[in-house]
């Protein structure tokens, strides 16, 4: 089962998503393994910005999307959920269409803190965004 306390399967991350921004975005869970997330995100005009690029907003939510819900696996639900504290993002490349990947990947997985990192690429590999999340560990 790897760092996550629960398991998680796809159709249950992508139950989550439902009536969110991540729905609207198109963004949907792929892969789960030991300590890794893996999700993509249509390059369309949901996620476009005006020149017809990838919008970096978009990559930072999917980012952000990943993260939070990574960070959600690695907790007692019944107990505690996890808040964002912190964001940022490298934007490398640009995308016109198509879907990114983005794969998840903690850094520090604490009782009261979380880091995680992202890597987003294209379809064909090529390295888009890299962005980092803290997020807060609370109880309920």
């Amino acid at each position: 089962m790897g760092i996550f306390k629960e398991v998680a399967t796809i159709e249950a991350l992508n139950a989550w998503s439902k009536n969110t921004l991540t729905e609207h975005l198109g963004i949907e869970f792929v892969a789960v393994g030991d300590d890794f997330l893996e999700a993509r995100m249509p390059v369309d005009a949901r996620t476009h910005q005006p020149m017809g690029l990838l919008h970096g907003g978009a990559s930072v939510a999917l980012a952000e999307t990943m993260g939070s819900v990574a960070a959600m696996l690695c907790v007692d639900r019944a107990k505690q959920f996890c808040v964002g504290l912190e964001i940022n993002a490298n934007h490398l490349k640009g995308v016109r269409h198509g879907y990114v990947k983005g794969v998840t990947k903690p850094i520090h997985v604490g009782k009261k803190t979380q880091v995680w990192e992202i890597r987003i690429s294209n379809e064909l590999n090529e390295l888009v965004c890299v962005s980092r999340i803290t997020l807060a560990v609370l109880d309920k």
